[in-house]
């Protein structure tokens, strides 16, 4: 059931109390609802008839928000306008978490839900016992009302209010019950709803544009069958570019080949190298799961990481050892990002004490899997230009492993794996000779997730930092709904994503890790943040993205999102005659970069840091000082820059 009651005003009135009750109760079988949830829905039954007598339109109770799994205690549908109403029964005054949490509902409805998506909705929070509250009506750009706070006896004079100065179409309340659904979770909440043993396509937006994210996991899914039924050992690599839900994608495999049957003997973990990202999804699936199944918080952690690991600890745990591996499935996220010979070998050598180490992470990894006697697989997942670290070896490290050592295994590739951003300037053929494969379209996931508001971010993105400012221009006019602004002013930067922000939506400063020189505008990226108290703490809490204290680099923020982005801008990578010129700042000055390996680096530092915002950002560059004052700020530094970003379309709101 999508809700637990639903009728016409005229007929909830009718009705008599104790039969409303008992029709939610019956839908509520699958649920053990308390006495205190009695006694809620009890009053909340009662203040309606009460409030409600002089309208017509229809009410719904307990409506399920599909993605989420969440339930809105109260809906009514009155000359076109949604009311939602959430309750804290007895209470004696208002919540924040209370707004927020109704202020979500409304924000999920007007994103996600298809027939809400042009209407007007109002979130009221309701403390039943609170003294009266002189709320004041606004209203946002894309008709959604600021939260009003109300208690029991004013909800009829908010709805009065509202109806005095707006109305709409009227909305037929039964397809709006069943109303299709296209929902866009973070990272986050993927990995908890998966966890919790929903399917990918449960969570993810079921519209043409986005279907091949199931595509690639069934596809996932049929070489594993193939390698499982026939006694084989596959790897796939997977691309897509930045956003477009290859984690999810491996996520959703992982989950799906998780504890399986006895008989299959298979089991799967997902891997990998980015610490951030494992240690905030860690952490996040362990909450959830203390509260789902109240178990300790230890145990719960302990769970979690059996399921997400990091890719070095699972490589430590077998590397001086023939142990066989507990997974037959493993999913490395990031996997041009595993370590080349040099950097695993040194690594080795002054943290083992085995000086005689001589593999690269592929070849290793691939040792390890390579143990089981009957079958296994190996899914990559490969960003487009997202190396970002010394040492890290690219596609061409898993395939020279392959030639080496492990020609018996399948490899089936996307047939995007050739494009620059994967293989750098190597040529795939050259890479791939004398290896038999497979290519499959599916393995390709093309359209960014992440940016649910435009799905031209990632292209937009692309041309900025490929020197195409009149193609970014181009494609900047044909985004909607997705603000791209800059100004010189951090304090505006800071103002605007606050101002934007509504319910528990997050916000955060970004920078770049060797942005030395923003450090006089507040910004030190060489401070050492709590990732998990960064992205999983309220907004309250001075080390959370939200209290913009804090800033994340390429090196944290890679793999996760925030809502709306402050993205502050420094000299290590600016625009000189149209061409981008990459700095380190060493000492008391910047040093030009001139190895081509460390210049990518730097590149795809600032292809992560703006694509990270799912709604919006702001990119602040500093308007420097005169030379003779400090010559590591000279506005020479950061004018070109401004100019060339406002040429690509950014939008100033100096």
């Amino acid at each position: 059931m999508n809700c637990y009651y639903d009728n016409k005003i005229s007929n909830f009135l009718k009705d008599d109390s104790n039969k409303i009750q008992g029709i939610i109760n019956n839908r509520n079988q699958l649920f053990d609802a308390g006495i205190k949830t009695q006694k809620s829905w009890q009053i909340e039954i009662n203040i309606l008839k009460n409030q409600l007598r002089e309208f017509e339109g229809d009410i719904i109770f307990e409506y399920t928000i599909p993605r989420i799994g969440n339930r809105i205690d109260v809906v009514v549908i009155i000359h076109g306008i949604l009311f939602l109403l959430e309750y804290k029964t007895n209470d004696k005054q208002h919540r924040k978490s209370t707004d927020d949490q109704v202020m979500d509902y409304a924000l999920d409805l007007k994103n996600f839900h298809k027939e809400s998506r042009d209407r007007y909705i109002v979130p009221i929070s309701v403390a039943t016992d609170a003294p009266y509250f002189n709320y004041e009506i606004a209203i946002c750009d894309d008709k959604i009302f600021r939260v009003i706070r109300a208690n029991k006896d004013s909800i009829k004079e908010i709805i009065e209010s509202i109806l005095k100065e707006f109305s709409d179409t009227e909305i037929d309340a039964k397809q709006w019950i069943n109303s299709e659904y296209f929902p866009t979770p973070t990272i986050i909440e993927s990995a908890r709803y998966m966890y919790a043993n929903h399917d990918v396509k449960d969570i993810s937006r079921s519209d043409a544009s986005a279907e091949n994210l199931t595509h690639t996991t069934n596809s996932i899914n049929k070489i594993i069958e193939n390698c499982r039924k026939f006694n084989e050992k596959a790897i796939c690599f997977i691309t897509g570019v930045p956003g477009a839900g290859k984690t999810l994608a491996g996520l959703n495999i992982a989950t799906q080949n998780r504890n399986r049957s006895e008989n299959e003997k298979s089991n799967s973990v997902f891997l990998s190298g980015n610490g951030p990202l494992v240690t905030v999804l860690q952490e996040a699936l362990a909450k959830d799961l203390k509260y789902r199944e109240n178990v300790k918080i230890t145990q719960a952690r302990r769970q979690t990481i059996s399921f997400i690991n990091n890719i070095h600890k699972f490589r430590d745990n077998y590397i001086t050892n023939n142990d066989i591996p507990f997974e037959n499935i493993v999913i490395f996220d990031e996997a041009q990002r595993t370590w080349t010979k040099d950097q695993l070998s040194k690594f080795m050598k002054e943290k083992k004490n085995t000086p005689n180490f001589q593999m690269s992470e592929p070849e290793c990894l691939l040792e390890i899997m390579d143990r089981h006697k009957n079958w296994c697989v190996v899914v990559c997942l490969v960003g487009g230009g997202q190396e970002i670290n010394t040492g890290e070896a690219g596609i061409q490290a898993w395939i020279d492993a392959l030639r080496k050592d492990f020609s018996s295994w399948k490899l089936f590739i996307s047939d995007r794996l050739n494009e620059v951003e994967y293989v750098g300037t190597s040529e795939l053929t050259e890479i791939i000779k004398d290896i038999d494969y497979v290519y499959k379209s599916d393995l390709h996931l093309g359209v960014s997730l992440r940016s649910f508001r435009s799905e031209k971010l990632a292209s937009f993105v692309h041309a900025v930092l490929d020197e195409k400012q009149e193609k970014a221009k181009d494609i900047y006019n044909e985004i909607q709904n997705y603000p791209i602004l800059i100004t010189r002013d951090i304090n505006k930067a800071k103002n605007w994503v606050k101002n934007i922000k509504r319910g528990t939506e997050k916000v955060g400063v970004l920078a770049s890790s060797n942005a030395i020189r923003l450090r006089p505008y507040g910004i030190w990226v060489k401070s050492n943040i709590n990732v998990c108290h960064w992205f999983l703490s309220d907004e309250i809490h001075p080390e959370s993205s939200n209290a913009l204290e804090q800033t994340c680099t390429e090196f944290d923020i890679q793999g996760l999102e925030l809502d709306y982005a402050v993205v502050a801008w420094d000299g290590d990578f600016r625009i000189k005659d149209g061409i981008w010129n990459y700095y380190n700042f060493r000492g008391d000055k910047w040093e030009r970069i001139n190895k081509s390996e460390k210049r990518r680096y730097k590149l795809n530092a600032y292809r992560v840091l703006l694509t990270r915002a799912r709604q919006g950002m702001i990119i602040f560059v500093p308007s420097g000082v005169d030379k003779s004052i400090d010559h590591t700020r000279d506005k020479k530094i950061y004018d070109e820059t401004y100019n060339y970003l406002l040429g690509c379309g950014f939008q100033s709101i100096d």
